[in-house]
C-alpha cells in the first residue's frame, strides 16, 4: 500500500464499496462516488483527500480486471490500472469524519488484501466500518427501495439495533472484510440495496439513493442529495417508458407491484414516513 497523506480525522467511520460481484447495477459504487463529492461545491471543491492506494500488482488478475487506456489533454496515452483507493473526508459539522474505500473487487489474495485495509483502519483509529452492496432482485422499480441493514454477530446486531445477517452461500470481498472486522473486534455493518433485475443496466441511481438515505439514517447526519434524487426520478421515468413498450414486461411489473403493495403493512408505512420526516429535520438543521 502506498500512503500519500494522513489527514487529521475525528473518530472516522470507514465506508466501503467495490465494483464487481457486490455491485449490481453499479448502485453501491455509484452511492460511494456520490458520497465522496456530496459536500463539494464552488466554495469547497474536492474536499476528499487521497490517503492511500493499494498496489494492484499483488491482488488483480489483469486478464479479468483489465487496465484501461485513454488519451489526456496533451494527446498522451495513459494506462489506468484497476486498484483500490482510500480517501479522507472531513465533516466539521458532524461528530465523525469519513474514510472512503473504493475500488475494484480484487481477484486474489483476499486475506492479505483485507489485512491491508484493516491495518490502515487501525492506524486511522476507525471506529466503525460500513460496507455498501447491491444485488439483483424481483422488485418493482416504481416502489421505494428497501435497504437491508445487518451485522455479522448477534451481540453487535443487538447493540447497534440492526438485523443479524443470516445469509449463507458464496460471498464477495465484503463478506471477507466483515469476517476480518469480527476477528479484530471492529464494529461493522452492511447495507444492501436490491436492484430490479429487469432494469439492472448501470447506473442505478434509485438504488444508490436508497443506500445514501439508509447511511444517512444510520449515522444520523444530513447528506446533500438533490442531484441524486433528480437522477433517480429521471431513471424511474425512463424505465416506465421502456416498460410501456412491452406488454409482457408491463404485466410482470404490475404483478411485482401488487405483491409489494400487499406486503407493506401500516406499521412499515408509518416507519417510512417517520424516517423521511427525520431526514427532513436533519437537512433543515444543517442548512
Amino acid at each position: 500500500m502506498e500512503i500519500h497523506k494522513i489527514p487529521a480525522l475525528r473518530s472516522p467511520i470507514m465506508i466501503v464499496a467495490f465494483s464487481g460481484w457486490n455491485d449490481a447495477g453499479e448502485a453501491a459504487t455509484g452511492a460511494l462516488e456520490y458520497l465522496t463529492s456530496a459536500w463539494s461545491d464552488e466554495e469547497n471543491p474536492g474536499s476528499a483527500v487521497l490517503i492511500a492506494e493499494i498496489d494492484p500488482e499483488d491482488f488483480y488478475d489483469f486478464q479479468f480486471s483489465r487496465p484501461r487506456v485513454h488519451t489526456d489533454e496533451t494527446q498522451t496515452r495513459i494506462i489506468t490500472w484497476p486498484s483500490t483507493q482510500v480517501f479522507g473526508l472531513s465533516l466539521p459539522d458532524f461528530d465523525n469524519d469519513l474514510v472512503i474505500v473504493k475500488g475494484v473487487e480484487p481477484s486474489m489474495r483476499w486475506k492479505s488484501f483485507t489485512n491491508e485495509i484493516l491495518d490502515l483502519a487501525d492506524d486511522l483509529d476507525v471506529c466503525t466500518i460500513i460496507t455498501l452492496g447491491s444485488l439483483l432482485a424481483d422488485i418493482p422499480h416504481s416502489r421505494p427501495i428497501g435497504v437491508n441493514v445487518s451485522a455479522a454477530s448477534a451481540a453487535l446486531a443487538q447493540r447497534l439495533e440492526v438485523e443479524l445477517s443470516l445469509y449463507e452461500g458464496p460471498t464477495g470481498i465484503l463478506g471477507i472484510l466483515h469476517d476480518g472486522c469480527t476477528r479484530r473486534g471492529i464494529d461493522s455493518i452492511s447495507l444492501w440495496a436490491p436492484v430490479p433485475h429487469y432494469a439492472s443496466n448501470a447506473p442505478s441511481p434509485k438504488a444508490s439513493l436508497a443506500l445514501i438515505q439508509s447511511l444517512e439514517d444510520f449515522l444520523s447526519i444530513a447528506i446533500p442529495q438533490d442531484d441524486l434524487e433528480n437522477l433517480a426520478q429521471t431513471w424511474e421515468k425512463e424505465v416506465n417508458v421502456l416498460a410501456a413498450e412491452d406488454s409482457d414486461v408491463a404485466d410482470y411489473i404490475k404483478s411485482l407491484e401488487d405483491s409489494r403493495d400487499a406486503e407493506v403493512i401500516p406499521e412499515a408505512s408509518g416507519e417510512m414516513i417517520a424516517k423521511e420526516f427525520e431526514r427532513y429535520l436533519r437537512r433543515q438543521q444543517s442548512d
